[in-house]
């Protein structure tokens, strides 16, 4: 079995490999997959879309852990998630919002039983004391109800920034940075795809700068930004060989108005 570990955990200190070596204590023939652990700090929103990014190229039954977590320690609860393929652990902070977006059916509980938990539990490493041997035990195969009782709603869901479309032009805006510096916005391919007249008649517009929609990062001169549909399916603002988020001064929330004078409908 297939655990993938996304977190905001870097990789200066040591918090990774604890959090790994915890799982293959209880579990040593699991296969730990990295997403990744350059999440920002702190940044619920970043990890949801990175793992949101991420997940169905996975392998059906493959466990998540993804521990994003500022309010460790707190009154939040640990969820277990089950969907059609895959099961998730994660904090009740919103991180596992882009897996419900794209999940047609979810059952969640809450991680309560403390005899699967690492004694004692610190305050400020769940990921280490309850997230990591909750994991190793599920790959063990212990059922999710044997971890807590169904979650009740509301689970805490991020509020999705939806693009306003409009007769001739979308309102979108940055949702996230990647580590390359590029700008991905909230406007998905499907909306510039597969339209009449082709994407390349669209055009972005952020900060006031014009900027075509093009195939690739080598079609635009080395330094310069330009506009694509990059591979997490949404449209983002590049510099090719650059960083658009320094090139630009954009960030998260930055408005971007994407047009063609021939109107945005199908």
């Amino acid at each position: 079995m297939i655990l993938a570990f996304l977190s905001d955990f870097g990789l200066k200190d040591p918090y990774v490999g604890i959090v790994k070596a915890v799982v293959l204590g209880i579990n040593p023939a699991l296969r730990i997959v990295d997403i990744g652990h350059q999440v920002a700090p702190q940044d619920v929103m970043g990890g949801s879309f990175v793992l949101g990014s991420a997940f169905r190229e996975f392998p059906s039954g493959t466990v998540f852990l993804a521990v994003v977590d500022p309010g460790v320690g707190s009154q939040r609860i640990g969820l277990l998630a089950v969907t059609e393929r895959y099961t998730f652990l994660a904090p009740d902070n919103g991180l596992l919002s882009m897996v419900f977006r794209y999940s047609k059916k979810v059952t969640c509980f809450s991680i309560e039983n403390s005899h699967y938990f690492r004694h004692q539990v610190s305050n400020t490493f769940h990921g280490r004391d309850i997230f990591a041997p909750v994991a190793a035990h599920l790959s063990l195969g212990v059922e999710p109800h044997f971890f807590g009782p169904p979650c009740p709603d509301p689970i805490r869901r991020l509020p999705w920034p939806e693009p306003v479309i409009r007769d001739q032009y979308i309102e979108g805006e940055v949702i996230h940075i990647d580590g390359f510096g590029s700008l991905i916005l909230n406007i998905p391919a499907d909306l510039i795809q597969h339209r009449k007249p082709v994407s390349k008649q669209f055009k972005a517009n952020i900060k006031g700068m014009e900027l075509s929609i093009l195939s690739t990062y080598s079609d635009a001169a080395k330094g310069k930004p330009l506009a694509l549909i990059g591979s997490s399916g949404f449209l983002e603002i590049a510099v090719n060989q650059g960083n658009a988020a320094e090139v630009l001064d954009a960030g998260v929330g930055e408005p971007v108005v994407v047009w063609n004078k021939y109107g945005v409908t199908r």
